[in-house]
């Protein structure tokens, strides 16, 4: 929204537009009280009083208009981050039961075994009321036992490219941060949801990468999927991932069209995240962001339940941005991005949410197609929290406790304690 006004300037600042009336009007003034009796100063000021009235009114007309205008272009934005003809509802399988028997019947039924749950997707006509269906479906089998919201649209961030495709882009994710002698070896189950990986590309030669595509796209991006992958598991010694021995599950959760440009749904989310739970994942990095959602709080709380932990970025909204999720639900871990010398990363969200903060700025890896590029954002800083979380997590199995240590261990770089700009402090492995 504009910032017309600010509280502190409202009752002292004049734009030119106010200004110029009231220098005109102040001026009949002087004069008519110079050269006029009482009455005729009277009448002055009279006019003066209408002009400052037209004035003020037509001013706050236009300041309407351009917050109307404003308002109008938020809401056409939210629209493209909202599947507004599709709503879905996630329950166990004896909710579906109870109410099938009320009469409600769903054409599109997934089952989630891993996460124990049935997900309906449903067409939703221009009439459609999410929140009386919603009120309807809580009436009958309570608000605890089913979860109604509509299918919500998540990005990965627009990358902030520093350097064009080439061989030796950026800074290796290697040198960034000391890294323990045994991280090479490890062989850490990592999840990722992101976009596709491109296989083909030399710095996955070696890599053991299992995918899974929950998306209708034979040709579905893969520019940050595969930088991504390569930043965890590359075995180009130019550009050596994190844990070349890691064993990468990677969901192919994005697709594009022309109008919405990059995106991933609810559903696909929801339904990489019960597949990686059947692989046996210790952590899934998710390098994406967007609004609350009703199913996809729930989903990642099950995934917390089945001891798996969840690794997001904070998101690339600016320091004045709204939280975004899911790495604002307090099941995931939020990571923001900083630069070599510990700065924070200028476009990076910041809030009571965030947890953490890594290398972000300036990071090589992979492209699609070969060479390196690099790019900055608090995606890229996802990966480095996300091995050191799995690595913790191979003599320390409990998530909650090994967040402990890994807390304690992070430096403090930001106000004393937690803040909103580092969380914890500057990742340690």
């Amino acid at each position: 929204m504009r910032n017309l006004l600010r509280p502190s300037q409202a009752k002292y600042c004049l734009d030119r537009p106010l200004l110029m009336p009231l220098v005109i009007a102040l001026a009949l003034l002087v004069n008519a009280s110079a050269l006029s009796p009482f009455s005729a100063a009277q009448e002055v000021e009279d006019q003066v009083a209408d002009i400052v009235s037209d004035a003020t009114e037509e001013r706050i007309e236009q300041a309407m208009e351009d917050l109307l205008a404003d308002i109008e272009s938020r809401i056409s934005e939210d629209a493209l981050r909202i599947q507004t003809d599709h709503w879905l509802v996630m329950a166990e399988a004896d909710v579906f039961i109870q109410l099938e028997e009320e009469g409600y019947l769903f054409d599109r039924v997934s089952e989630l075994e891993g996460l124990g749950f049935l997900l309906a997707e449903v067409a939703a006509p221009a009439s459609f009321d999410l929140s009386a269906t919603r009120a309807g479906i809580y009436e009958v089998i309570g608000g605890d036992n089913a979860d109604v919201d509509l299918n919500h649209l998540y990005t990965a961030g627009v990358p902030d490219p520093l350097a064009g495709p080439t061989e030796m882009a950026g800074l290796p994710p290697r040198e960034l941060l000391p890294l323990p002698t045994d991280l090479s070896d490890l062989s850490l189950r990592i999840g990722i949801i992101d976009s596709s990986v491109d296989q083909t590309h030399g710095a996955f030669s070696e890599a053991a990468i299992t995918t899974r595509r929950f998306v209708d796209n034979d040709a579905p991006p893969n520019f940050h999927g595969t930088a991504i992958a390569s930043i965890i598991a590359s075995n180009d010694p130019a550009a050596l991932g994190l844990a070349p021995r890691a064993e990468l599950f990677a969901a192919e959760v994005f697709d594009k069209t022309d109008e919405q440009g990059e995106f991933a749904s609810t559903v696909s989310l929801i339904k990489a995240l019960n597949w990686l739970v059947t692989m046996q994942v210790s952590v899934i990095n998710i390098s994406l962001a967007g609004p609350p959602n009703r199913l996809l709080e729930t989903a990642l709380a099950r995934v917390r339940d089945r001891g798996i932990l969840a690794i997001a970025a904070a998101g690339n909204g600016g320091p004045m941005a709204q939280p975004m999720y899911p790495a604002a639900y307090p099941e995931v871990v939020a990571v923001t991005a900083t630069d070599d010398r510990g700065r924070a990363f200028r476009l990076a969200n910041r809030g009571e949410y965030v947890d953490i903060a890594a290398p972000g700025v300036n990071i090589r890896h992979a492209q699609p197609g070969g060479g390196y590029a690099a790019s900055s954002g608090t995606s890229y800083a996802v990966p480095f929290v996300t091995v050191a979380a799995a690595r913790l997590l191979q003599s320390n199995t409990e998530p909650a406790t090994m967040l402990d240590t890994l807390y304690a261990s992070a430096i403090d770089i930001g106000a004393p304690g937690r803040d909103q700009i580092y969380g914890y402090g500057q990742l340690q492995f």
